[in-house]
């Protein structure tokens, strides 16, 4: 479990209200008449290349999106709640969406998925496309987006809750956990364990903003404690336990004055273990290890591995109250932030003194 802490909204802050965009605001920003607006982005009609680019230009910086629900519904909205994750073979992510379910499930709200793929681009398409079906809310992970997406977002006027990380300034309101802090306690547990010569292996940190705040909490306070991270080895792709074994070949044979191996995640982490095992590697007497996430694979594993649990069942529930609560009115206001405390799990592959 993990411990829950809200910070209320600032009162004094006066959130203007939020109206929905229309083709007047596209025309007004791009100077060109609503008609031609709307001949450019029903990709009809005859209209020079200059034109088209000026009014998607003027769509996109404003967060334009256009209203697929025809007629009398054209002002409504629709009983869906947009759900956006970077991926569905990651196991993190389907225990959130469990708990957006349980929410959800005691309202109207219906939940609907879109995959990013970790790729700022294709976020941009799936929020696009979400939104211009005109959902009651979204729930989007992380705090990093392009200039179009924050654009959308803040002009889709529904509620917006980020997801996963609160290090950083939200769109609306934010449910997660500081990864820098969850890195830092790693790390001092590590060290106070009596490891000295440690190896980090993670994911390609420029899309995956979470692991990237982890690793700088970790070498922040490995440092304040003299010291420094021995050896490195990233991938880009799934988190598979073949990786893991595959990297912790890489980085043993490397670097076998190792004692110590810090994981992103627990499926790599979960792999190294395994190698090590198979390769009669005295775990946590030799080398030790840890992952993140608190995955419920480790109870089947050999050794217990450390980790650390993010809370993604209760992120998910919690992020679908607040999205409740706003859309039947009993919250009217936004900005809501609710940081919970990620707890460490020692495992059997992080020996005590």
């Amino acid at each position: 479990m993990t411990d829950e802490k809200i910070v209320p909204m600032n009162e004094d802050i006066e959130i203007p209200p939020r109206r929905p965009l229309t083709l007047k605001d596209v025309s007004e920003a791009s100077g060109v008449s609503e008609m031609t607006v709307s001949r450019v982005l029903r990709n009809r009609g005859d209209v020079s290349e200059a034109t088209r680019e000026k009014v998607l230009q003027a769509a996109k910086s404003l967060g334009y999106v256009p209203n697929k629900i025809a007629g009398a519904l054209a002002s409504s909205r629709v009983n869906l709640v947009a759900v956006v994750i970077p991926s569905l073979s990651n196991m993190v992510f389907p225990e959130v969406l469990t708990g957006v379910s349980e929410v959800l499930d005691e309202t109207p709200l219906q939940p609907v998925v879109g995959v990013t793929n970790y790729l700022p681009e294709k976020e941009e398409e799936v929020l696009f496309e979400m939104l211009s079906w005109r959902p009651s809310g979204v729930i989007i992970a992380g705090l990093e987006h392009t200039d179009a997406s924050r654009a959308m977002l803040k002009a889709a006027g529904v509620p917006v809750v980020e997801i996963m990380d609160v290090d950083g300034e939200p769109i609306d309101a934010v449910v997660g956990i500081s990864h820098r802090r969850a890195g830092r306690e790693m790390a001092r547990a590590i060290v106070k364990a009596g490891y000295q010569n440690i190896g980090f292996l993670g994911t390609k940190m420029p899309l995956d903003h979470r692991a990237r705040k982890r690793f700088e909490g970790f070498t922040e306070a490995l440092a304040k404690e003299g010291v420094e991270v021995m050896d490195q080895e990233f991938y880009s792709g799934g988190s598979a336990l073949a990786k893991g074994r595959e990297m912790t070949e890489t980085i043993l044979n490397r670097s076998p004055d190792i004692d110590f191996l810090y994981y992103s995640n627990d499926m790599i982490g979960a792999g190294g273990l395994l190698y090590c095992l198979d390769n009669s590697i005295d775990v946590p007497g030799q080398v030790g290890l840890a992952g993140f996430n608190g995955v419920d694979l480790l109870e089947g594993l050999p050794r217990k591995l450390a980790t650390m649990d993010s809370g993604r069942l209760e992120i998910g529930r919690e992020a679908a109250r607040i999205i409740a609560a706003r859309i039947d009115g009993t919250e009217e206001t936004g900005g809501r932030r609710v940081e919970l405390t990620p707890k460490l799990e020692v495992g059997e592959t992080l020996r005590r003194r």
